[in-house]
């Protein structure tokens, strides 16, 4: 059998709409060698049927990777999710994030031994997220400034995460005060190092959790590179219903913990 250089994790959650639209950036990317992991937390039918239909459409694998609904449990989902894919190297980003042609290519292209990717991403408004066309897609018109312009996006120095390359995307990365960090919107590294802290604290939900595996994988010796103006998706427009005070609190208490001691592994991961 032979083997996949990537595995692309997408987290996803009742947003069909929105995941295809993911889907097919990912049949642009320029370089192919990668299959992608649908991490599905909880979502109904509609999700399940399109992801049947995308498998037909596109030219890479996709494994859907489903739990029942519990209410927010993306980290258990995404240990799953960890476990199923078949390459060294993962790359995590999100069901409403819209990668460029160049996303995963330059994820590869810049990975390192030891080291976490920490890619960018440039949030669009609810109606320019909805105009979204397949064609936009396949054309690259949604990464670009003057057609998102037009659509009522306000210009602001973030714009520059659309237009930077080569020496340019060097330089903002390197003197941008935006500390690297693991968001789970855009990240990379490999399987190896995510293992080795146990995944996901799976007692957190949302607010911090993919922030809290950064911190352990730093303290176990991994380093984040800045990258966010190299590697780019667009982030469509969602509500988040699901923001939960007293889960927050919860994750404060577990992300305080974790640099107290600084840990470099979780009871609460994948191996149980």
């Amino acid at each position: 059998m032979k083997t996949i250089d990537t595995s692309v994790i997408i987290s996803t959650y009742n947003n069909p709409k929105w995941l295809q639209k993911v889907i097919w950036s990912f049949e642009q990317q320029t370089f192919k060698d990668f299959e992608v992991v649908i991490a599905d937390d909880g979502s109904g039918p509609e999700t399940k049927t399109l992801i049947e239909a995308m498998k037909i459409e596109v030219s890479f694998s996709i494994h859907h990777v489903w739990q029942e609904d519990k209410g927010f449990q993306k980290t258990s989902i995404l240990n799953k999710a960890i476990l199923i894919a078949n390459a060294d190297y993962l790359i995590f980003t999100d069901g409403d994030c819209v990668a460029r042609h160049d996303f995963v290519e330059t994820h590869c292209r810049m990975r390192r031994e030891n080291c976490v990717l920490s890619g960018g991403y440039f949030k669009l408004s609810k109606m320019v997220s909805a105009d979204i066309s397949k064609q936009d897609i396949i054309d690259q018109k949604c990464f670009n400034p003057q057609w998102l312009l037009k659509r009522g996006l306000k210009r602001t120095f973030k714009i520059h995460k659309l237009t930077s390359f080569k020496t340019k995307a060097w330089f903002l990365n390197t003197f941008t005060p935006t500390k690297a960090t693991f968001d789970g919107m855009n990240v990379s590294l490999w399987k190896k190092d995510i293992l080795a802290v146990n995944g996901f604290d799976e007692r957190m939900q949302y607010g911090g959790e993919d922030r809290e595996l950064g911190e352990r994988l730093i303290y176990n010796g991994i380093t984040m590179i800045q990258a966010r103006y190299s590697v780019i998706c667009v982030h469509l427009y969602h509500e988040r219903p699901y923001v939960n005070t007293e889960a927050l609190s919860q994750n404060k208490l577990i992300r305080k913990e974790t640099k107290r001691t600084k840990s470099k592994y979780t009871n609460y991961g994948i191996k149980k």
